[in-house]
């Protein structure tokens, strides 16, 4: 985290006009921002519910954040081969999610690419301006896989020597979650909270209007072609539209298959999946970003997801792709 693996979700918040009363928190985490919208209830201090939230954020970047040399996940990744390692709650629940996508999605969602992510430049290593050398891709490359992990229900965690776990693509929309929880564990049971646009909505908002988001098109600035009515769901994007770079012509971006080793190149600009909750809307779409749209499609009817793709055209132009479950959400029109 500091900057997620992931995309942010390029999301407008729809009639941004904030009703009489709702009460809006804001911050920084994971190297981008919060916020909190609800609904003001007479027993309920914001300074409270900001102290709460904080406290959230906080425990899941001590555990997971690869960004800090002391977190739970850093010192895992440092560990010598060999060495198993007692999981906090948390960091085992989100590991096992992880897992279980990677199993279903044959590996194109990989919890342990972290030595590609860093290799290209997507982690805490900072950027790069060009491709590595395949040498170095074959290095790291030998440094993933998620099946060389043995973790036991339990919670206990084996470093077989040279793994990388990257939590991104999921922690963020995990700690989004653990926002929302804070609000309901202190009786607010209408919210709209997110980090860094991947977002959580519970009930409606105070004038008793149904929360709604705007998906932002990709590149073209140009004015949201969908509005959301989300009803206690989350939603999230993964695109390549803001962190890739470009070198001789072609854009490399964050999306990195582990069977190649390289970043995708199929075409995907952006992948905009709803789910009923964050944790999985985010990591659902960082796993449809790598599988493309072909077999992204595929899988995402096949397990029934609300998924909305765009699609570059060799002259530039977005085609769009829906899933059933995602055309039969409520939007405006």
């Amino acid at each position: 985290m500091g900057r997620p693996a992931t995309l942010l979700l390029a999301l407008l918040l729809a009639a941004c006009a904030r009703p009489a009363g709702l009460v809006r928190l804001d911050g920084l985490t994971m190297g981008t921002t919060w916020s909190a919208q609800f609904a003001p209830q007479q027993d309920l201090d914001p300074r409270q519910v900001r102290a709460a939230i904080e406290a959230e954020l906080d425990e899941v970047v001590a555990q997971m954040s690869t960004w800090r040399q002391d977190s739970d996940i850093s010192r895992y990744n440092d560990a010598p081969a060999g060495s198993w390692h007692e999981l906090p709650a948390a960091f085992a629940g989100v590991l096992a999610a992880a897992l279980a996508l990677a199993e279903a999605s044959d590996g194109y969602y990989d919890p342990t690419v972290g030595p590609l992510v860093e290799l290209w430049g997507f982690g805490a290593s900072g950027p790069r301006s060009e491709p590595p050398a395949e040498d170095e891709i074959a290095t790291a490359r030998a440094q993933v896989g998620w099946q060389r992990l043995r973790f036991d229900p339990g919670g206990r965690l084996l470093q077989p020597g040279g793994v990388r776990l990257d939590l991104s693509s999921i922690a963020e929309g995990y700690a989004v979650d653990r926002m929302g929880q804070a609000l309901e564990r202190l009786g607010s049971h209408d919210y709209l909270v997110e980090i860094g646009g991947e977002l959580r909505a519970r009930g409606r908002r105070p004038d008793g209007t149904p929360w709604r988001v705007a998906i932002e098109h990709p590149d073209t600035g140009a004015a949201p072609s969908v509005v959301l009515v989300l009803q206690d769901q989350a939603i999230a994007t993964s695109g390549d539209y803001r962190r890739h770079f470009e070198h001789d012509g072609r854009r490399y971006g964050h999306a990195i298959d582990p069977h190649t080793g390289w970043p995708v190149a199929h075409g995907l600009a952006a992948v905009t999946v709803v789910a009923p909750d964050c944790m999985h809307a985010g990591s659902l779409a960082s796993a449809l970003s790598v599988l493309g749209p072909r077999r992204g499609m595929d899988f995402a009817l096949r397990h029934g997801i609300a998924a909305r793709m765009l699609v570059r055209g060799e002259e530039g132009d977005l085609q769009v792709l829906e899933t059933p479950a995602f055309s039969a959400l409520p939007r405006l029109h």
